[in-house]
């Protein structure tokens, strides 16, 4: 397809993103052609492992290509935002769980569904040009596509604090917290990858000491509270403005769902479980949160104004994160 040039070169399955126009957003179809080349190459003795990289240099991937599904919610049609969800879902869980070395080049902006993608390979490149986030929250969604299990996994309050401010990392602060594993200067990696198309060893990928990372000794305690109030009373105490400004203009209801949601998933056993819990919200998104205010005011419109009206008391976010019965996201295969 267009927007991904997906091929066999020597011992390498090949998936690049090549829509840099779009900061090679991901579309729906796209999130299925990932899935159905994984699958075709899962049991191909020609294919020894993936790898994954970009066209352009501003992006890998800066997130899921969501005006199509405003655009029809706004229309009446929520199906078609449940849908992009639970098969990009479906996809990342893929390529946890895939059996062959995954490695994902990840230079520019890396967001949302490009964590989605590159933020569960076995093997994480970043360099110098890298910035990752979970932005959900200004967009009135909460960290996805797998995002709450990597959170969960971060040391300290490090998770809390990106899903609630959407901060964004370099390769330093992206290893520590656990969305990447090796930095290496990008003008190598044309190098690299030419040699693991040759080999299909990723024994070739060695890389050199990250960039810094200045979370490692940023104090994070405030993120300790219980919910959203009491992470607000500790920053005011610590006299942190700057992130208090931050968190007033990034939607409540997506961020006391998000810190309950990267704190249940530190308890789950398999990513499935984080992902499912985040279906829930995702599948309700377009109906009952702020994502389409989000939406609208950040990439429709542009003016960088939302205005948050969605109901973030106890009940609501519980009801946002409550079982959905018949429509809880499965894991057959619908590629």
């Amino acid at each position: 397809m267009a927007d991904l040039n997906i091929r066999k070169a020597g011992r390498a399955g090949r998936i690049t993103f090549t829509r840099p126009q779009a900061l090679n957003a991901l579309t729906h179809d796209m999130a299925l052609s990932i899935h159905r080349a994984l699958n075709g190459w899962r049991d191909d003795p020609d294919v020894a492992l993936v790898v994954i990289d970009a066209e352009g240099e501003r992006a890998f991937c800066a997130g899921g290509d969501i005006a199509a599904i405003y655009r029809a919610a706004l229309a009446g049609d929520h199906a078609v935002g449940q849908r992009f969800f639970a098969d990009e879902y479906r996809m990342n869980a893929a390529i946890a769980d895939y059996p062959k070395p995954v490695t994902a080049f990840m230079g520019g902006y890396v967001m949302g569904g490009g964590v989605g993608v590159g933020g569960h390979a076995s093997h994480r490149i970043v360099g110098d040009t890298t910035q990752i986030a979970m932005p959900e929250s200004g967009i009135g969604l909460i960290p996805d596509v797998g995002g709450t299990w990597l959170l969960s996994r971060a040391p300290g309050h490090i998770g809390e604090y990106l899903a609630l401010t959407g901060a964004r990392m370099r390769a330093g602060d992206a290893i520590l917290a656990g969305f990447a594993d090796i930095y290496l200067p990008e003008d190598r990696w044309p190098g690299l990858i030419a040699g693991l198309e040759e080999t299909g060893d990723t024994s070739l990928i060695r890389g050199e000491a990250p960039a810094p990372a200045p979370l490692r000794d940023r104090d994070l305690s405030a993120f300790a509270g219980a919910d959203l109030a009491a992470v607000i009373d500790a920053l005011t105490e610590d006299g942190d403005a700057r992130t208090i400004n931050v968190l007033w203009g990034n939607s409540p209801l997506s961020m006391e769902a998000g810190l309950i949601m990267v704190r249940a998933a530190r308890n789950d056993r398999r990513m499935q479980h984080s992902l499912a819990r985040e279906y829930r919200f995702t599948h309700r998104a377009t109906q009952h949160s702020d994502f389409l205010e989000g939406v609208r005011a950040q990439i429709i419109d542009k003016d960088r104004r939302p205005q948050w009206k969605a109901d973030a008391g106890p009940g609501h976010v519980a009801a946002m994160l409550a079982p959905l019965g018949p429509d809880e996201l499965t894991w057959e295969d619908r590629t």
